[in-house]
């Protein structure tokens, strides 16, 4: 029996491929648009407008949902400028925010908030290996808006609403993303592995993150985890896979940490902050991976 499932963030990478899941499993989808123009009003697919900068949203879109996934907020692969930090940080929390008044004040009987979240919460490290557990208090960029992010959640229990925090890593996809990315240089044969090279990359594969969203609506799961595949790889060996599976040469030597600062500003620390992250906890739910190791996940993404 299909549940009416709110998303917002719905035009995003994973959005897009989690309403094609929902429509696929016979959900109707509610959406939320800050873009008039994206608004479309289907029999199982309607759009709704909202602007959580300005606190503005349509509240027809909370009709006879019970469930929202929340996917909201700017993308961080951009440069970090400050007028881009804030951007950053405030279309997570005012999401959250817009979503918590117009549920409390209009008592709308939601039962549970699954959302986004990232495993940029985890402090730069080679040799830790992160589970859900983690207590840190370094105060960078990226820490301070997954926290902000997920404490933006603590206001939705004291309703009754269940919270789930799903701490992505890099999504592979084909055509959006880090994947296509990293793979333009190296089939232009300039292709290769970034600083170091041996920070940890946390990756998922993007069936995976939809799957493990699905699974978390159906079994009714709360709390955080982490929404990573089960074997992360240093940035060396994702350089290296990628180049053997595009049968294309590594040539160049890495490229230096001075050079991606400069080209990158802040933002490098996408690139080359490491991150070993533990999936163990949403396995030990029930939870199954199609694509445990990066090898067959890149032979399926990599046309």
């Amino acid at each position: 029996m299909g549940q009416i499932l709110l998303i917002t963030g719905a035009t995003g990478l994973v959005g897009k491929a989690l309403v094609k899941q929902c429509l696929a499993d016979g959900h109707t989808v509610h959406y939320l648009s800050t873009r008039k123009s994206k608004i479309l009003q289907q029999s199982n697919y309607k759009g709704f407008y909202w602007n959580p900068q300005d606190q503005t949203i349509d509240l027809a879109c909370f009709e006879g949902v019970e469930v929202v996934f929340n996917l909201a907020g700017a993308s961080i692969a951009q440069r970090w400028s400050n007028a881009a930090k804030t951007s950053i940080l405030s279309s997570r929390t005012d999401a959250l925010a817009l979503l918590y008044s117009s549920i409390e004040t209009h008592k709308f009987p939601v039962k549970q908030i699954i959302s986004a979240s990232a495993i940029g919460i985890y402090p730069d490290s080679k040799t830790r290996y992160y589970d859900e557990k983690f207590q840190g208090t370094d105060a960078s960029f990226l820490r301070t808006v997954v926290k902000s992010w997920e404490g933006s959640l603590k206001l939705f229990p004291p309703l009754g609403i269940k919270t789930t925090a799903l701490r992505i890593g890099i999504v592979l996809d084909t055509h959006e993303g880090a994947l296509p990315k990293i793979m333009q240089p190296i089939k232009k044969y300039f292709g290769a592995a970034l600083g170091s090279g041996d920070q940890w990359q946390s990756w998922i594969h993007i069936d995976d993150l939809v799957r493990l969203f699905m699974f978390v609506l159906e079994y009714k799961l709360e709390g955080v985890y982490n929404a990573v595949a089960p074997n992360p790889v240093q940035q060396t060996e994702l350089t290296k896979l990628i180049a053997k599976i595009l049968q294309r040469p590594l040539l160049l030597p890495n490229v230096p940490e001075f050079v991606l600062r400069l080209t990158l500003g802040e933002m490098c620390a996408i690139a080359l902050e490491s991150q070993r992250v533990c999936a163990t906890k949403i396995q030990d739910a029930g939870f199954k991976f199609n694509y445990i190791e990066l090898e067959p996940a890149l032979e399926d993404l990599i046309p």
